[in-house]
């Protein structure tokens, strides 16, 4: 799947074990592979720190007609760069404004920009994570950081809620994703990405 002279940038954001891959997996099934990059997100490495926070994702940028999907994105530098002390309060605190220029940029210039936060409650939150821990096909998906995260939920739900009504946007808005049942949750994905191209293309 191509899509004409409109090059498109998908984020997913969400809870540990909210669904992200699967979601990714599914959208890209049945897309040409020469059509989409995935870039999964972690900590910058030693040559990333050497730079603004957000110039790791300007050169992933796709070019027309391409689609760049990021599992996580720049809005780490407002919840775990916040809640884990990795960024000052004056460096999260500006990030917002920062963010939202730099989506504003890239809507100018023409790019179709969605915005996924994959929601599930607490309760399904460890449901998944103790399948994950019996299992031992899907043990390696689980670590201790993921259940020091558990132990925090409360403060990244306050960050999570700040940053979707502060980044919320007309070129760039966040689509919420109840996601305590994967099929729903996939199937809302699909349909939002479908309008999106249908809008950005003129149908």
């Amino acid at each position: 799947m191509f899509l004409p002279q409109l090059p498109t940038v998908i984020c997913f954001e969400g809870w540990d074990a909210a669904g992200k891959g699967g979601a990714i997996r599914r959208l890209t099934a049945a897309l040409d592979p020469l059509g989409f990059s995935v870039h999964p997100v972690s900590a910058p490495n030693v040559v990333e720190r050497q730079f603004h926070y957000l110039w790791r994702f300007w050169v992933h940028l796709p070019e027309a007609g391409n689609i760049a999907i990021f599992d996580r994105t720049w809005y780490g530098r407002v919840m775990v760069e916040r809640i884990e002390g990795f960024a000052k309060d004056y460096e999260w605190q500006r990030a917002y404004d920062e963010i939202k220029d730099m989506e504003q940029q890239w809507a100018e210039h023409g790019f179709a920009i969605a915005k996924f936060w994959l929601q599930i409650d607490k309760e399904e939150q460890l449901r998944r994570f103790t399948d994950r821990q019996n299992d031992p096909m899907k043990q390696w998906k689980i670590t201790d950081e993921d259940w020091r995260n558990r132990d925090k939920w409360e403060a990244y739900e306050e960050a999570v809620n700040e940053m979707l009504v502060r980044t919320d946007t007309s070129y760039a808005p966040w689509t919420v994703v109840e996601g305590n049942n994967k099929y729903y949750a996939r199937l809302k994905v699909l349909k939002t990405i479908v309008e999106l191209f249908e809008k950005k293309l003129g149908k």
